[in-house]
């Protein structure tokens, strides 16, 4: 982390601030907007959002993703859930990453950091939250639900809860809103995120409909889902479902 990014969490860690941007135990009332791809994650969000408030609605976005497939998925899911979604195009504003160059390969590392996967977007959750706190202003939603994880996860920086916590203190500001963002799978590993879908009830939602696989592929259906094993997405999801069957968590 660079020294600006330490500084920054000692002074979120300190301050004395009257924005609360996650509390994940409370019981909420009002709506809720999921970031929504389709993808595993994602639609575990949407559905402990809609045991918790009682109208959510869900945002997506097409920024050239090579598995934009997610979208269609994303649609179905959503139509089945009765949630509104809205999709934005942003086509062409991200860059640098292998799932935005499709040429090249998302199993390397990444050309600007060889500590993290080639399908790291810089920039991608700074953007997709500010996107999706702007449309959520306009519909009087101060709550956003998203699926970043710091646990099992890439190594993404823009996954981490520090970086949540900044950019929720950031919009707040900037649109005199009290937002909250909330990270149910912050903290869980990949095993742990298929057995809260167990205990949501939509196992087979997450196995049958929603999408990962980096490259798109949705030829074969597995016990773990659509994919190949070619793909860092693919290889986690399964890893992590047979994992919770280990556990019991899955029958």
């Amino acid at each position: 982390m660079s020294r600006l990014g330490i500084e920054l969490l000692a002074l979120l860690q300190d301050r004395q601030s009257p924005f609360e941007c996650e509390n994940m135990h409370a019981t909420h009332h009002g709506s809720a907007l999921v970031l929504f791809s389709g993808g595993q994650d994602s639609t575990t969000c949407l559905y402990w959002a809609k045991e918790r408030f009682k109208r959510v609605e869900a945002i997506g976005f097409n920024y050239g993703q090579k598995h934009v497939v997610e979208l269609d998925q994303a649609a179905t899911i959503a139509r089945d859930a009765d949630v509104p979604f809205h999709v934005s195009d942003i086509r062409g504003t991200l860059r640098g990453s292998a799932l935005t160059e499709h040429e090249k390969d998302v199993s390397a590392a990444h050309e600007k950091d060889g500590s993290l996967p080639a399908s790291f977007v810089p920039g991608r959750n700074a953007l997709f939250l500010t996107l999706a706190a702007g449309h959520a202003y306009t519909r009087d939603i101060s709550d956003l639900v998203g699926g970043m994880c710091q646990t099992d996860y890439s190594g993404y920086p823009d996954c981490r809860r520090a970086f949540v916590d900044a950019i929720c203190v950031s919009l707040s500001l900037a649109m005199e809103i009290d937002f909250r963002i909330h990270t149910p799978l912050m903290y869980l590993t990949k095993a742990e995120t298929w057995k809260l879908a167990t205990e949501l009830g939509i196992v087979d939602i997450i196995r049958e409909q929603t999408h990962s696989d980096y490259n798109g592929d949705r030829s074969t259906l597995h016990e773990w889902g659509y994919g190949n094993l070619d793909n860092p997405a693919s290889i986690l999801r399964k890893k992590g479902y047979d994992e919770a069957k280990a556990n019991g968590w899955i029958k």
